[in-house]
C-alpha cells in the first residue's frame, strides 16, 4: 500500500478507513459477500470503477489480507477473487451500514441496484417478527444471477447457486423487484401458493430519520434571511 495516504492514528476506526476507506474498496467486498468472483463479473458489478482502479483496489485489499485469489478447480480453471476469513467478518459492519443509511431522507430507491446488493438489502431488511411461522425456500433468478433464499425460525439465509426443489421460483430482474418491494408497484409473478406475496411483505423500509436543520443564527441587528 506504498504511497497511498494515511491517517496515521492509533484509533482502530481510523485504521479501518486506512484499509477500507479508498474509493470502491468496501463496495468489493461488498460484491464479494455472496461468493467468489472473477475479474469481470467484478467489473460487472461495479460498471463506474475502471479496470485499473479495480485492479490497484483489489492489489491492496490482497495486501492487507481482505481479500485473496485463488484458481477454481477443471473444468472452469478461472482466477477468482474471494474474502479470506477476516474479510467475511466484514459482512455485519456493512449490513448495518445499508440499514443505517436505508434511513436517510434522501436515498433514492428508483436508482439502479444491481443483483448482490439487491440480495443483500433482503439480508439487511429482513424482518423476521413478520416472518414467525414462514418457512420457505425460494430460487430467486435475477437476470443470468442465481440466489437461493430460506426463511425458516425467523432467519434468512441467501447465497449464490441453484436452490433444489424450491418452493417458489421468482424469475425477473433487479429493478423490478425492487419496485415491488419498496416503490408499492405491483407485479404480476408467478405465485400459485401465495410463497412470493408473503416473501415481498418481509423487506420493509425503515422509518426516514428525523432530520433536524437549525435555523442560521440572526445576523447582527437585524433577522437572520
Amino acid at each position: 500500500m506504498t504511497g497511498r495516504r494515511k491517517y496515521d492514528d492509533g484509533c482502530a476506526v481510523a485504521h479501518g478507513l486506512d484499509l477500507l476507506g479508498e474509493r470502491w474498496a468496501l463496495l468489493i467486498v461488498r460484491e464479494l459477500l455472496l461468493g467468489p468472483k472473477r475479474f469481470t463479473d467484478l467489473r460487472a458489478g461495479l460498471p463506474g470503477a475502471s479496470a485499473d482502479m479495480l485492479t490497484q483496489r483489489l492489489r491492496e485489499l490482497s495486501e492487507s489480507g481482505i481479500v485473496e485469489r485463488r484458481k477454481l478447480p477443471p473444468p472452469a480453471a478461472s482466477w477468482v477473487y474471494e474474502l479470506t476469513g477476516w474479510g467475511a467478518e466484514l459482512e455485519p459492519l456493512i449490513l448495518e451500514l445499508g440499514r443505517w443509511s436505508s434511513r436517510s431522507p434522501a436515498l433514492r430507491t428508483d436508482a439502479p441496484i444491481g443483483p448482490d446488493s439487491l440480495v443483500l438489502s433482503l439480508k439487511t431488511l429482513f424482518d423476521a417478527r413478520a416472518a414467525r411461522g414462514f418457512h420457505a425456500s425460494i430460487a430467486l433468478h435475477l437476470g443470468e444471477h442465481r440466489f437461493r433464499v430460506r426463511i425458516a425460525d425467523g432467519h434468512l439465509e441467501a447465497v449464490r447457486g441453484e436452490c433444489d426443489r424450491p418452493d417458489a421460483t421468482l424469475d425477473t430482474d433487479p429493478g423490478t423487484l425492487a419496485a415491488a418491494l419498496w416503490d408499492g408497484q405491483e407485479h404480476a409473478f408467478d405465485d400459485p401458493d401465495g410463497v412470493v406475496s408473503r416473501f415481498l411483505t418481509l423487506f420493509p423500509l425503515p422509518e426516514p430519520a428525523g432530520i433536524t436543520r437549525e435555523s442560521p443564527a440572526p445576523r447582527p441587528g437585524g433577522a437572520a434571511g
